[in-house]
């Protein structure tokens, strides 16, 4: 069974969840959710599989790097003592 629990400060990171009990960064799950509500709205609006695969890849790759980039730069500019 899959299950998702916020994971606090005591885990290994701060900003993770556990999917089947591996610690996953929450910005990775974000950005693959907004790639699937993409996949899922450019399909139904355009009725192509084609644009709705290069358009929900292309908003995920950009999500992902752009959410790990902020999650970077709080953690640099706020460290854990």
């Amino acid at each position: 069974m899959t299950y998702a629990t916020p994971r606090g400060t005591t885990g290994r990171r701060p900003n993770t969840v556990d999917i089947a009990d591996v610690a996953w960064p929450v910005f990775k799950v974000e950005a693959l959710t907004l790639g699937m509500l993409v996949f899922v709205g450019a399909l139904a609006l355009a009725s192509s599989l084609q644009f709705a695969v290069l358009t929900s890849a292309a908003t995920t790759v950009v999500a992902w790097w752009t959410l790990r980039f902020a999650e970077l730069r709080a953690h640099s500019r706020h460290p854990r003592a």
